[in-house]
């Protein structure tokens, strides 16, 4: 079976970063888990926040459970997955984690990305002017109290710390973005050796 990589970390912590490298290195497919609430957050024609992103995440989980965010994008996965390895962007819950498990195994790699607080606060405050035109709200940008908020949000009611914790790979990325491609080009031969 082929391999189902997840990125789990923070918000700002990188794994946008890394998921465009993965991809520049090798032809994988590619899924974003909080897709299904960006693109609600568009439909809504309401103007992007945290707070609307929040009541529709939170929404969404109340309706599907904590393994939502796996369960709805579950299709696409194993779509993808039967053409090649897969990455799956933004890994959110625990239940979520359990879900994939018992689903793909050992061919679920979770890959995590760390960044102090400090440093992802400054990352997400101008982000968007950084990226340009985003239809699919890939780079928002939030100030230090939203992705406070946010933070202590995906802790407690998203069950985030869960994934993070087990992680098969952790990257650290606090310095140059040269410094976690490297590290990126380690995981990658450990996966594949």
């Amino acid at each position: 079976m082929n391999k189902l990589i997840c990125l789990v970390g923070m918000p700002g912590a990188g794994k946008s970063a890394v998921s465009e490298y993965l991809l520049s290195k090798k032809d994988f497919g590619y899924f974003r888990f909080g897709q299904i609430v960006l693109d609600k957050v568009i439909e809504s024609g309401q103007p992007q926040s945290e707070e609307l992103e929040r009541k529709i995440r939170e929404d969404i989980r109340t309706e599907h459970g904590m393994a939502a965010m796996a369960i709805l994008n579950l299709p696409k996965i194993e779509l993808l997955i039967k053409k090649g390895d897969v990455i799956g962007d933004g890994l959110y819950s625990w239940e979520e984690y359990l879900f994939l498990k018992e689903k793909f195994g050992d061919n679920l790699i979770i890959v995590a990305i760390y960044s102090s607080p400090k440093l992802r606060y400054s990352r997400l405050e101008n982000r968007a002017e950084k990226h340009g035109v985003d239809t699919e709200l890939k780079f928002r940008s939030f100030t230090e109290d939203e992705v406070k908020t946010r933070d202590r949000a995906e802790i407690e009611n998203l069950h985030k710390a869960g994934p993070i914790a087990m992680a098969d790979y952790t990257l650290i990325n606090t310095t140059t973005l040269k410094n976690l491609q490297s590290q990126i080009d380690q995981v990658l031969t450990e996966i594949y050796k």
